[in-house]
């Protein structure tokens, strides 16, 4: 799965255990009603969010995780987390620079064109 829109906040690494550390980052999606998500990096991942920066446009894959917590008193709880492992630059097209609906210029050969010469001297189209 993958999310994108441009970085609103890289957090500190953060060294939970010998074992184990993580690293935040908080994407606002482009959408209508644009939302502030947080993707955990995680382990090794944390590495990838050095050569970025707040205001970039980005695409980060995601998985999602979840998982249950038992209190000592037996009360169970159920958490859900987002995590990343892949972030791209996204090409921001400029205003007025944007390709036509049909993509890139077609290379494929054209048929030609119908003949509309009036042959018989008829001006109405039927």
């Amino acid at each position: 799965m993958e999310l994108t829109g441009s970085i609103k906040l890289i957090q500190e690494e953060e060294r939970i255990s010998d074992r184990f550390k993580k690293r935040g980052l908080v994407l606002t999606t482009q959408e209508q009603y644009p939302q502030d998500i947080m993707i955990e990096f995680v382990q090794e991942k944390t590495e990838l969010l050095d050569s970025f920066q707040q205001g970039q446009q980005v695409t980060i894959s995601i998985n999602i995780r979840g998982r249950e917590w038992k209190s000592p008193n037996g009360e169970v709880k159920y958490f859900t987390s987002i995590q990343g492992w892949r972030i791209q630059k996204t090409e921001a097209e400029a205003p007025g620079m944007q390709q036509p609906m049909g993509g890139p210029k077609d290379t494929a050969p054209q048929a030609p064109a119908p003949d509309l010469s009036d042959k018989d001297g008829d001006d109405l189209p039927f």
